[in-house]
């Protein structure tokens, strides 16, 4: 992906190109390349940058949540997992510029080297546009994906349920892995009185288990599914 296909995605041109291509260039490059730049500085500036955002979307978005409940969605939101899912869905490995070795290693969809990125992108995008641009794609990236109050309860919210009905806490179980080894993605069951009550996927277990969680509660809130 060329860097002008990540503008598109981020619907910001960057007046400074040298600075997206900073938040691109992973230290194993430049150590390869002698080069001065590379993203670890703006993945710093990003993810104070992404803290705040998201401590005023959650602000906004949960107005009757207790702190504690705000932290819990936040830490949720800044997460490595998010981020390289979000890096991820706009596919900004492709545009990585790594060392051979952590290219070969498959380093393009390694999550800690995604989710860094992304920080530096948003760092680099700070610099560039200042905080009312960054805002304005981050916000629109926590509203595409649909990102509620309860994001990070599905579990809590369930287990509460079956606990009350059944007296038996819900049983999570990986049923499918699939993909590379840096790479995975995992499909996990949820299960109540050995009934199958939902399903979900996830590139890793944890993920997966809300997600099963999440479709187990639809179910039974449609009737889908009778406990």
């Amino acid at each position: 992906m060329l860097m002008h296909q990540i503008e598109e995605i981020l619907e910001y041109s960057f007046k400074d190109k040298k600075l997206l291509t900073q938040a691109l260039t992973h230290k194993s490059f430049a150590a390869e390349h002698k080069c001065a730049n590379y993203n670890e500085r703006l993945e710093f500036l990003g993810d104070s940058v992404l803290g705040l955002v998201v401590a005023h979307y959650v602000f906004n978005v949960g107005n009757t949540l207790e702190e504690g409940k705000l932290a819990k969605l936040k830490s949720h939101l800044v997460s490595r997992d998010f981020l390289a899912h979000w890096a991820k869905d706009i596919e900004l490995g492709k545009s990585l510029f790594l060392g051979q070795g952590e290219h070969a290693s498959g380093g393009r969809n390694r999550d800690s080297i995604l989710s860094d990125a992304m920080e530096a992108v948003i760092g680099a995008a700070y610099l560039d546009g200042g905080f009312k641009i960054v805002k304005q794609f981050i916000d629109k990236r926590l509203s595409l994906i649909g990102i509620g109050i309860s994001s990070e309860d599905f579990k809590s919210e369930l287990q509460e349920i079956i606990q009350k009905k059944l007296k038996t806490p819900p049983i999570y179980e990986v049923v499918q892995t699939i993909g590379p080894e840096h790479d995975k993605t995992f499909t996990v069951t949820v299960n109540a009185k050995n009934i199958e009550i939902g399903k979900g996927k996830g590139k890793n277990k944890k993920e997966a288990e809300q997600y099963a969680a999440k479709d187990a509660l639809n179910n039974i809130k449609d009737g889908k599914t009778k406990i």
